[in-house]
Parts: structure tokens; C-alpha cells; sequence
């Protein structure tokens, strides 16, 4: 009999058939993931050592989807707003897979660059390194409840009998806009750069 012209399993379709059952379900195991793939669990290990290396790719894969801005031609603030947006992007379309990355430390190459390029903006603005890490942590946390943001029922809340009128005003004036985890990304987004321009500022200043 022929061999297949490709191989069976490879990091790719791991990863993929990984990140298809966290869509699904929120979660995977090692024989959930051999059953989809067809093959035997110990069959995964002849490409990965363990859940957690398996996390990572699936990390990757969602990382491979942001397009990263050409630093040599925009300002900071186009930068980082670029970086952000894309991030969201990409993540809002796997939010159940936000939960399963916060355990892990990030190792992965794809992912690496985009902190890498958002370290190389921050830095065009100034910012120090302890404060860029500090920016960079804002950042991240913003972008991924953001991105689970994106993925919540359209009554997010429900107000009680008691619930102040105030609070009851907003529901009603901002749970109609479908669009609304977008434009408050957006918002958020531009409160946080406007933070950051003025934390540079402040820098440049005390130098």
C-alpha cells in the first residue's frame, strides 16, 4: 500500500483539532484529541510532550492571524493601537481559549513577536522598561477581557429591583447597540493610549 502523500498528524493539525474541540467546548483532553484526529493517544506524543506544549500551539495559532504594522512608518500610538486591535481580533474569534492560556507561561515564537513589536513601540515613546512591562501587562489584560467581551450573551447584565436608576439608565441606553463590545474596545482603547502618552510625557519630563 502507498504512503500518504502527507503525514497523518503534525503540530499544525494537533493544534488545530486542539483549538476546534476549546471553540466547541471550552476545554480538551489527550484521548478527546486522538479520537478526533483518528489516531491513538500515544500517537500525539511522537510530536508533543503534554497538554501544555499543546496550549502553546494553539496559542500560535491565534497569534498567526495578527498582522503586525510596519514600526519604521507609524507613530507609537498607531503602533500599539494596531498591535491591540488585531490582538482582540484574533482572540475574540477563540475566547474560550483565553482561560486555558492565562496558566501557561508564553513560549511561543509566533506570539513572542507580537510582544516583541509592542515592546519596540512602547519604547518609541519612551517608556522605560519597567513601565513598558508594567504598559504591556495593561495592555494584555485589556485586549483578552476584551476579546471575552466580544463573546458574552447580548444581556450581559440584568438589572435587580434594586438596582440604582443609574445603573438601569446605561443598561438600557448601551445593551441595544450590537456593536457595543467593539466601540468600547475602541473607547478603552484610546483612554489607555491617552495614559500612556501622558506616563511618556511625564517620563521625558522627570528626565
Amino acid at each position: 500500500m502507498a504512503r500518504p502523500s502527507t503525514p497523518k498528524l503534525s503540530t499544525r493539525a494537533i493544534a488545530d483539532a486542539a483549538l476546534g474541540l476549546v471553540d466547541a467546548h471550552g476545554e480538551f483532553t489527550l484521548p478527546q484529541l486522538a479520537r478526533k484526529l483518528s489516531v491513538s493517544a500515544s500517537s500525539l506524543y511522537n510530536h508533543v510532550q503534554g497538554k501544555g506544549e499543546i496550549i502553546e500551539l494553539m496559542r500560535g495559532r491565534a497569534m498567526a492571524e495578527i498582522e503586525l504594522p510596519d514600526l519604521g512608518n507609524v507613530s507609537w500610538q498607531e503602533a500599539v493601537r494596531a498591535i491591540a486591535t488585531e490582538y482582540w481580533a484574533s482572540y475574540s474569534k477563540h475566547p474560550r481559549l483565553i482561560p486555558l492560556l492565562t496558566s501557561h507561561t508564553v513560549r511561543d515564537s509566533t506570539t513572542l513577536r507580537v510582544y516583541d513589536a509592542l515592546a519596540e513601540a512602547l519604547a518609541m515613546a519612551g517608556i522605560e522598561p519597567a513601565q513598558r512591562l508594567q504598559a504591556i501587562t495593561i495592555i494584555d489584560s485589556f485586549v483578552l477581557g476584551s476579546a471575552l467581551d466580544a463573546a458574552a450573551p447580548k444581556i450581559v447584565w440584568e438589572a435587580a429591583p434594586e438596582s440604582s436608576n443609574y445603573f438601569k439608565e446605561a443598561l438600557e441606553a448601551g445593551l441595544s447597540d450590537s456593536s457595543r463590545p467593539q466601540t468600547t474596545f475602541e473607547l478603552g482603547l484610546s483612554m489607555l493610549l491617552g495614559a500612556l502618552g501622558h506616563q511618556a510625557a511625564a517620563g521625558s519630563d522627570g528626565g
